[in-house]
């Protein structure tokens, strides 16, 4: 899933991070705070443009040449009166005087290089600052200027650590926590779509699914060379929106266009930091989950359900022809604000390692000193880890685990990706699991994690026989010592994309 900006009218890339508002941007008003550097080039570019030295302006506005220069290098702020002087001098207006745009490219460059040398990045590294005038060759000026940006675009790129995404993560899931991840605004948007399209509820369609794109004035393009880094690529300026015809592929096709169109219906920008790209990932999945499931008819296949006790996720994801995953979200979304049932989900690999991990219900998930769940191991004991031992594959795995902070009943199943095999569990506390179908199970476990104790030390029998004598060979996890990948997209080679639209938009 990618994410792209939709502004109305595009004029510039939107790949481009967006910058906030600008300290370079002058008022028209001269009671307002002025760009003492932007203003300063323009006043040296107004006087050699009418062949004035320091002296013969000084003349005219009645100071001295010094306080000019001081001007004109942006080291003194003029007041109203002298802003006056200088525009009659000049014959401009203040306005004119203050304009936004620098005269000249060399100008653009002047002004840059003197912000960038104020800045703290500049301070940090200790530098001599070069003296801006006009003397100072343009190559060498455009050469500056262009190893700054690059600096800068460096480190913004080592911002985003793994221990950053981590703390981005764990914020992220308390305030889904904080909304017992309901998100009224995102449910809203998503009715918006179905009733234009006239969508109540069941399995969506494919059909029903390219009338959405075409409703959003989106036209589909399936094509055997998406780029690799890539589930989809929208193309802004054609309306396009392309995917991969390969059925080779973790990813239902109809999520991946709905997640797609998300972006453009919730109004995404370019993320400004990773923290803003996971809340758009967040948002968009919620989107696509909110488009296959209908919350009025998913919530009233819910409450049936309840009234029945017989809430089973298999039975969501059947009667809506999702992946259980799609429905064990999607009933994390509706539980507890329409059925009163707090929850819990998790999703983790084989070799025990928690993948993705969502709670509401006060259960007890590993965690590091960032508040991080993803990347930890869970229990032995859980019902997401006992449930790779099953023989029974193709059935509910239900379990009960004692834990410190309680008894919860957790139902799971495992299915198979490109990255291995997972589990996906859906828990509740003790007191309400007479809703769910899967209650009777006889199969209990007890954990007393965060204990060492419990699993993460092994049992003192095999400790006495094999402690000193074995050396294992350790699989190299080569992703734990990798950077987060760079750019407003994470993973995504953007030359790769802009190649891919040019060759597919008849350019």
């Amino acid at each position: 899933m990618h994410f792209f900006a939709y502004p109305q009218e595009m004029t510039e890339s939107a790949w481009n991070p967006p910058t906030g508002p600008s300290s370079s941007t002058p008022s028209s008003s001269a009671d307002a705070e002025i760009d003492v550097i932007s203003l300063g080039r323009r006043v040296r570019h107004l006087r050699k443009g009418r062949n004035m030295t320091l002296d013969d302006l000084g003349a005219v506005v009645g100071t001295a040449p010094s306080q000019l220069s001081l001007i004109e290098n942006g080291k003194r702020e003029p007041r109203l009166g002298m802003l006056q002087k200088l525009s009659a001098a000049l014959d401009v207006t203040i306005d004119q005087l203050l304009g936004s745009e620098p005269p000249t490219r060399r100008a653009a460059l002047e002004i840059e290089l003197e912000r960038a040398q104020r800045g703290p990045l500049y301070e940090s590294l200790g530098l001599p600052k070069v003296r801006i005038s006009s003397r100072l060759p343009m190559e060498v000026l455009e050469s500056l200027v262009g190893l700054q940006g690059e600096l800068e675009r460096r480190l913004d790129e080592q911002a985003a650590t793994p221990e950053e995404a981590r703390r981005a993560n764990a914020a992220l899931r308390s305030q889904m926590k904080e909304r017992n991840n309901y998100f009224v605004e995102y449910e809203a948007e998503a009715q918006k779509v179905l009733d234009a399209v006239g969508h109540k509820g069941g399995p969506m369609s494919e059909n029903v699914v390219a009338s959405i794109a075409t409703h959003l004035g989106f036209t589909l393009h399936h094509v055997s060379d998406l780029p690799h880094s890539t589930r989809s690529v929208t193309d802004l300026k054609n309306h396009r929106i392309y995917l991969t015809h390969s059925q080779r592929t973790d990813h239902n096709p109809r999520t991946v266009l709905l997640q797609a169109l998300g972006h453009y219906v919730l109004g995404h920008s370019t993320p400004e930091n990773y923290a803003e790209f996971l809340r758009q990932r967040v948002a968009t999945n919620y989107f696509a989950a909110a488009l296959l499931l209908p919350e009025k008819a998913t919530v009233e296949f819910l409450q049936r359900a309840k009234a029945a006790k017989e809430i089973a996720v298999e039975d969501v994801r059947d009667a809506f022809s999702v992946s259980y995953e799609t429905a064990a979200h999607r009933f994390t979304n509706l539980a507890t604000e329409h059925l009163g049932i707090p929850t819990h989900f998790q999703k983790t690999h084989k070799s025990g390692i928690i993948y993705k991990a969502y709670e509401n219900d006060g259960v007890t998930y590993p965690q590091d000193h960032t508040g991080a769940i993803e990347g930890q191991p869970s229990c032995r004991q859980w019902t997401s880890r006992a449930v790779f031992d099953v023989p029974d594959r193709f059935s509910a795995y239900s379990q009960y685990t004692d834990t410190p902070s309680g008894t919860f009943w957790c139902t799971a199943r495992t299915e198979r990706s490109a990255s291995g095999e997972f589990s996906l569990s859906v828990g509740v506390p003790y007191a309400h699991v007479k809703w769910f179908r899967g209650r009777e199970t006889t199969a209990r476990a007890k954990s007393f994690c965060p204990d060492p104790a419990c699993c993460k030390r092994p049992p003192a029998s095999l400790a006495e026989d094999w402690a000193g004598f074995a050396w294992p060979s350790a699989r190299a996890h080569s992703h734990l010592l990798a950077a987060m990948p760079p750019g407003a997209f994470p993973g995504v080679d953007e030359t790769e994309v802009y190649s891919f639209l040019a060759a597919h938009s008849g350019r």
